[in-house]
């Protein structure tokens, strides 16, 4: 039996430091940066932003663990993200993964999760 995508990526604190680092990026990358960067004068609205974000994918990738937060459609409602942008968004996050090392298979079994979540994202 193959080991489930959570432990792939290393369990709470690898995915922990791949939200925070997803995070980095997101706030460094010009065409998303204006959606992140009001958040690092929200140091606690940030920290919450992150645990709910990592309770999702852990959640998402087999972890037994309960996801509390919003729907994605109630998260991002009004925000009318773009395609380009969540383009960019997930191009942050694979390029995260690539530098955690995370193996070919797993950021294409991530790959799939973010593009499921398009539709609950864009536009709304």
């Amino acid at each position: 039996m193959s080991k489930l995508l959570f432990d792939r990526l290393g369990g709470t604190e690898g995915i922990t430091a791949i939200v925070d680092a997803v995070v980095e990026a997101h706030m460094g990358n010009p065409a998303i940066n204006a959606r992140f960067m009001p958040y690092r004068d929200q140091p606690q609205k940030l920290a919450m932003i992150k645990k709910h974000t990592v309770d999702f994918f852990s959640a998402g990738s087999g972890a037994a663990v309960s996801y509390s937060g919003r729907d994605m459609i109630t998260t991002h409602t009004g925000m009318n993200i773009s395609p380009a942008e969540y383009m960019h968004g997930v191009d942050d996050i694979l390029k995260v993964l690539d530098e955690h090392n995370v193996d070919a298979a797993s950021r294409s079994e991530v790959l799939s999760i973010l593009w499921s979540l398009k539709d609950t994202i864009i536009g709304k």
